[in-house]
């Protein structure tokens, strides 16, 4: 029993060994595509929260349903001006921003 409580590994651990640790090109990217990966599921959960189809939220913020369908599934990158028009005109939310170093 003790043999197989060895083996877990956190996630941190899990993430390092298999992309490397912080600040090497792997991980960066790794960390980069999660953060987009991320986004994409914030806004789909904001809007079903909402009770807003893709098609309600977009004329909400004046783009498409197929543009917030493919930032949801991560398929296009959003500009920030965009991403606060369907956080504040599609949403009602207030966008946040924050620089860690």
């Amino acid at each position: 029993m003790s043999k197989a409580k060895n083996n877990l590994k956190t996630l941190d651990q899990f993430v390092d060994e298999q992309y490397g640790k912080k600040g090497t090109k792997k991980r960066d990217k790794f960390e980069k595509g999660y953060e987009s990966f991320k986004l994409g599921v914030l806004i789909q959960q904001a809007r079903l929260e909402r009770g807003l189809t893709q098609e309600e939220l977009a004329e909400r913020c004046g783009t498409n349903k197929g543009y917030i369908s493919k930032i949801e599934n991560n398929i296009k990158e959003v500009r920030i001006s965009t991403l606060q028009k369907i956080v504040e005109f599609g949403l009602g939310g207030h966008l946040e921003l924050s620089i860690k170093l």
